[in-house]
C-alpha cells in the first residue's frame, strides 16, 4: 500500500535498522518505511512474527534477523552482517522496548535490571554499535531515533520503565552534542496510548476507559506513530536533534477530557469566575 501522507520515493534507498520490529508500532513503521522506498531491516527475539512483518512491507525491501538487543555479542554479529550486506545504516529506530505492572515495592532486583537492560542497555548498545560502524567514521553521520513512553509526569506500576525511559530520553540529549561534529542527530520520541496488538486484547470497556484518560478523547492510530518516525528520518527531519517530540493525544498535560466531566455548564462550557463588576 502507498502511504498516504509522503512521496513514494522519499525514502529511496535509505538503509534503516529498526529494532521490535515484529509487532505494533514497530511493525507499522516498518511498513510505512518500506513503502517510501527505504530497506528495512527489522529486528526482534523471535523471527517469526518479524518474518510476518516483512511480507507485509513492500516486496524485496525489509529483511528480519533474529537478535536479543540486551546481548552484546548479538548486537555486534548484526550490526556487522548488516554492514556487509548494506554498507552503510542511515536511521537507526531503537524501538524494542517493554515492562510489566507492579507495585515499586515489589520489584526484585532481578526484574528492575531485566527492564533496564532491555529499555536502557539495549538501546545503548544498538546505538553505540551503529554509530562506530556506520555514521561517525568519515563523519558520514545518519540519525538515530529512540522510542519512549509519556506521560512524563510518573507511570504508576512501573518504576522500572520509568527510570529506564527517561534514561534513554537525557541519553539522546546529551549524544545530540557529543555526536553533532560527525553530524548524527538524534532524537526521542514519547508515545502516548496506541490502539496497537498489544492493546486490542483487553475488554473493549477496558480500551474505552484508556482513551477516556486522553484529553482528545481517543487512542493513537499506529500509522500516525509511523508518520512520525517517516518524518524525522526524511529530509524534513534534518535540523531535529537533541529533542524529545511527544506524540499522545496531549495526555502528557493532563488527565482526561476539558472540562472534566460534571464541571461543566451550559453547552459544555467550563467553569467561568464570576468577577465583580466595576464600581
Amino acid at each position: 500500500m502507498p502511504s498516504r501522507i509522503f512521496a513514494p520515493d522519499l525514502l529511496v534507498d535509505q538503509v534503516i535498522v529498526l529494532t521490535g520490529g515484529g509487532s505494533g508500532l514497530g511493525r507499522a513503521t516498518a511498513i510505512e518505511l518500506a513503502a517510501l522506498g527505504a530497506h528495512v531491516v527489522v529486528l526482534g527475539r523471535r523471527l517469526e512474527p518479524l518474518e510476518e512483518t516483512v511480507s507485509m512491507c513492500e516486496r524485496g525491501r525489509a529483511e528480519a534477523h533474529q537478535c536479543d538487543i540486551r546481548e552484546e555479542e548479538q548486537v555486534d554479529a548484526v550490526v556487522e552482517a548488516i554492514m556487509e550486506r548494506h554498507g552503510r545504516v542511515d536511521t537507526l529506530v531503537n524501538n524494542a522496548g517493554g515492562q510489566y505492572f507492579v507495585p515499586a515495592e515489589d520489584i526484585t532486583p532481578k526484574g528492575f535490571r531485566t527492564v533496564v537492560s532491555l529499555n536502557l542497555v539495549g538501546t545503548w548498545l544498538m546505538t553505540h554499535a551503529v554509530a562506530t560502524r556506520s555514521m561517525i567514521p568519515g563523519a558520514r553521520g545518519g540519525k538515530i531515533i529512540s522510542v519512549t513512553l509519556s506521560p512524563h509526569h510518573g507511570l504508576p506500576g512501573m518504576a522500572h520503565s520509568s527510570a529506564a525511559r527517561a534514561g534513554v530520553e537525557n541519553l539522546m540529549r546529551e549524544l545530540s552534542i557529543e555526536w553533532a561534529r560527525f553530524n548524527i542527530r538524534t532524537t526521542a520520541l514519547a508515545a502516548g496510548h496506541f490502539e496497537t496488538d498489544a492493546i486490542q486484547k483487553y475488554p473493549q470497556p477496558v480500551r474505552e476507559s484508556v482513551a477516556r484518560t486522553v484529553p482528545l478523547q481517543r487512542m493513537g492510530r499506529p500509522e500516525e506513530h509511523a508518520w512520525l518516525v517517516a518524518y524525522l528520518a526524511s529530509p524534513a527531519g534534518d535540523y531535529y536533534s537533541g529533542a524529545v517530540i511527544t506524540m499522545d493525544g496531549a495526555r502528557d498535560n493532563w488527565f482526561g477530557p476539558w472540562p472534566p466531566p460534571g464541571l461543566s455548564g451550559e453547552g459544555g462550557k467550563p467553569p467561568t469566575e464570576e468577577r465583580r463588576p466595576k464600581p
